[in-house]
């Protein structure tokens, strides 16, 4: 497992991380994919404070207290549950990132956490406000760097002037090829980019076709229009699960690509993708067969 650097930081992370939200439950079954993650050199874990309202921080921190100096750990802050659970609302006040810190740090079982990411963001925040709070928790060691999850390109680019973010997490996909607009402008900063919807909820799989033919379609494509184009993308490929994850990481401004897994089995199915030879022709082909669609709204 080849890694990237995260920005201009110390950290180095795994091409293919594990994003955690979708761990079952079940500790035995949370556990087999994570070891299988180990063992196949993934390094970088991500999570965030709102996943099952914490429980899904505590399941992480659990089963990887004994390998804490061997990863990456990654979580989110700004989704505040509300006192009955049932829903959150956004603050990304300096008061509760600071409070926040310190809750999800004890369910991860951890004094440190590597990688803590503002969990969205919107123009009318106090951007200075948040930037502070993750300078201050730097400061005090609780945290080595920080980033921001969004797809907001005005909230982007304002957070990187502001501030020492290393890493921006985005939706980015054959499917959904909005980012690249913004690369150049991301990687100017020094700043690199964590994919999640990498395998745009399964439709970027070898089961993929069969999913569309029950979907209401993905982004910009109808039903119709998303079936036409994965019949197309597949024809192109023998993989496109490989192909998937190959065409993320052709983009050198990407430092790690996030997949989910509910299952020991769906997880090997992309480490194995990972580890496949991809032919750069066959990228560029698949690159030239979908849309290159543009972000509408919350433009620069």
């Amino acid at each position: 497992m080849k890694k990237r650097r995260l920005g201009n930081s110390e950290l180095y992370v795994s091409e293919l991380g594990l994003g955690c939200m979708s761990l079952p439950a079940d500790k035995r079954e949370a556990s087999e994919i994570i070891e299988t993650a180990l063992e196949a050199g993934i390094n970088f874990f991500d999570t965030a404070d709102l996943y099952g309202g914490g429980r899904n921080e505590q399941l992480l921190g659990n089963l990887l207290t004994t390998k804490r100096d061997q990863i990456i750990l990654a979580t989110k802050v700004g989704n505040q549950m509300n006192s009955d659970g049932s829903s959150w609302t956004w603050n990304p006040s300096k008061e509760h990132i600071m409070k926040a810190v310190k809750d999800s740090l004890l369910r991860l079982g951890t004094d440190y956490i590597d990688l803590y990411q503002l969990h969205g963001g919107t123009m009318e925040d106090n951007a200075e406000d948040a930037i502070d709070a993750m300078e201050t928790l730097k400061k005090e060691g609780m945290i080595r760097q920080y980033g921001i999850s969004s797809i907001r390109p005005n909230v982007i680019e304002r957070f990187l002037k502001k501030s020492a973010a290393v890493s921006v997490m985005m939706q980015y996909s054959l499917l959904d090829r909005r980012p690249e607009e913004w690369f150049k402008m991301i990687s100017d900063f020094g700043v690199s980019i964590i994919t999640r919807g990498t395998l745009a909820k399964g439709f970027l799989t070898m089961d993929g076709l069969q999913r569309a033919e029950k979907s209401d379609g993905f982004g910009t494509y109808s039903a119709n229009d998303l079936y036409k184009t994965l019949t197309m993308l597949n024809k192109k490929t023998e993989d496109i699960h490989a192909a998937s994850i190959a065409f993320n990481l052709t983009q050198p401004v990407v430092s790690s690509v996030l997949v989910g897994a509910s299952s020991k089995k769906q997880l090997l199915d992309s480490i194995v993708s990972y580890e496949r030879e991809m032919d750069n022709t066959v990228i560029e082909d698949l690159k030239n067969t979908v849309r290159q669609d543009r972000y509408q709204e919350h433009r620069v």
